[in-house]
């Protein structure tokens, strides 16, 4: 990546996969308050290793398009929307779906992780894993430019927003200071990604 892309204004438009994906989402919250509990039962990453679990395979994916409640679904949203639209531009439509849907799936396997440590029959929800892998990139890719996020509003440069926030995930995921949020699924999350990016960097250099 060059200073140029580094120095591109954000766009205005909403991007194809993060329109698909917030119409995935909208769709799939509708169907929430229709039969919680069908959706939650079936879709919502469960744990894998407690007795009676009703863990499937695929929920590993379809947890990320499930929410709490409409706060949860908002922030998610936005988060998707603010600092996605840039990348999928940046990246391609079909490697940002991709890139997005593997972050997901990570921070649900580091979910099903934690949960194995910690023991209880509890399900987990929503796209906040694929938001903080999207969140990495977007410092990654764009470090210099000045965001102002929703909390704190301070204006910051896009990289120092992502090492405060990963910092504060593992502070809270460690202390427990935030019960209920799955703190290490969003570090997973920026983990996969990382590892991604990685990957795909060595392929464009072995070219």
């Amino acid at each position: 990546m060059n200073q140029n892309v580094y120095s591109r204004r954000p766009s205005s438009a909403i991007p194809n996969v993060i329109f698909a994906l917030l119409i995935a989402n909208g769709l799939v919250f509708v169907l929430q308050q229709m039969n919680d509990r069908f959706m939650l039962i079936n879709f919502a990453l469960w744990p894998a290793t407690h007795p009676g679990s009703p863990f499937m395979p695929w929920q590993l994916l379809t947890y990320g398009f499930l929410h709490g409640n409409t706060t949860h679904i908002f922030f998610n949203m936005f988060g998707l929307w603010m600092f996605g639209r840039d990348l999928e531009q940046l990246m391609g439509s079909k490697r940002f779906l991709t890139y997005f849907l593997v972050c997901v799936v990570g921070a649900g396997i580091v979910q099903l992780i934690v949960a194995a440590f910690q023991g209880g029959l509890y399900p987990t929800v929503g796209a906040s894993g694929g938001v903080f892998g999207i969140l990495l990139a977007f410092g990654l890719s764009f470090p210099n430019r000045i965001i102002v996020p929703l909390f704190p509003p301070i204006p910051m440069r896009a990289i120092t927003f992502v090492f405060i926030f990963g910092l504060l995930e593992l502070y809270l995921g460690i202390s427990g200071g935030a019960p209920g949020i799955a703190n290490f699924a969003h570090l997973g999350g920026m983990l996969f990604g990382f590892l991604l990016l990685q990957y795909w960097g060595r392929g464009r250099r072995r070219r």
